[in-house]
């Protein structure tokens, strides 16, 4: 008598369909990139689950602070009234300094630049994927957020958005594999690329001649070329060179300066504010789009 197991394709046949199929898959999402509208659907619906994982964290964190003993309240009401009363003097300096600035600029003629609209940002998840580095925020095509767009800390840049759903996005920082910014050196004003090792700690300039004047501790800003990043934001500090003359070019270890391990409140940046009228389809296609999959 037949048992049950042995009822259906064999072993065999099942295991070669699963790798045709997962094959399949992998060649369409890689080289077609057939599966971009369905990842921003899930990335979407899923948000809410995000949400709810991050609320045990945000009541701890709101009872650990509760906590605080009032000496240390003292201690940093101290140390922020310092504070406050050095950057008003630096705020006093800098005020002389941009009433000059601007005086030289009416004679020379030259535009003032406009300052970006801004916009703070909190991480959500973590790509656990050893891999990828990125990053889940909660911000998304209802306030606005756009692919490519810069993602900065309180040091330094962080990465761009790759991709965005309506209340979320993922942001691909700069020391993923794939991802490469131009830069230049504060001191000498030399362009270099820097790339991503995989590594948080960790970046490499590529292609760089051994005559080529960079040294140990020079700071990295970014050069503004490639319209991704704006110009003058620090990115990292170079902390090895490597000049192996049988190799054509000279190794160089980079820093990044924010603080890609430790990252909580990010701050998104808009170069050139976008009009109201053209946000507002985008967040309406997102929409449409999120209640077509959930109707699906």
């Amino acid at each position: 008598m037949d048992t049950i197991f042995t009822r259906g394709p064999s072993l065999n046949i099942r295991l070669t369909l699963a790798l045709v199929l997962s094959v399949t898959l992998i060649f369409v999402d890689h080289k077609l990139d057939g599966f971009k509208s369905t990842r921003v659907y899930l990335n979407s619906l899923m948000s809410p689950l995000q949400y709810i994982a991050n609320l045990p964290g945000l009541l701890l964190s709101e009872s650990a602070q509760r906590l605080t003993s009032q000496e240390q309240l003292l201690a940093e009401n101290q140390k922020l009234n310092n504070q406050l009363l050095l950057m008003s003097e630096k705020l006093q300096q800098f005020d002389v300094i941009s009433k000059e600035n601007a005086q030289l600029r009416e004679l020379l003629q030259a535009p003032v630049r406009e300052t970006s609209r801004k916009m703070v940002a909190e991480l959500m998840a973590v790509d656990k994927n050893p891999y990828s580095q990125q990053v889940v925020i909660n911000k998304g095509a209802i306030d606005g957020v756009y692919l490519s767009q810069p993602v900065l800390d309180d040091k330094g840049i962080v990465g761009q958005v790759m991709e965005v759903g309506s209340t979320n996005s993922r942001v691909l920082l700069i020391a993923d594999v794939t991802h490469a910014i131009p830069v230049r050196s504060l001191r000498n004003d030399i362009r270099f690329i820097a790339t991503g090792s995989g590594a948080l700690n960790e970046l490499f300039l590529e292609h760089v001649p051994h005559s080529v004047d960079i040294q140990e501790g020079d700071t990295l800003i970014s050069s503004g070329l490639g319209k991704v990043f704006p110009e003058g934001y620090p990115v990292a500090k170079v902390t090895q060179v490597v000049r192996d003359e049988s190799r054509p070019f000279a190794r160089v270890i980079v820093k990044p300066l924010a603080n890609l391990d430790r990252l909580r409140h990010l701050l998104l940046l808009w170069q050139n504010k976008p009009d109201e009228d053209e946000l507002e389809p985008e967040v309406d296609d997102v929409i449409e789009n999120e209640e077509k999959a959930s109707d699906a």
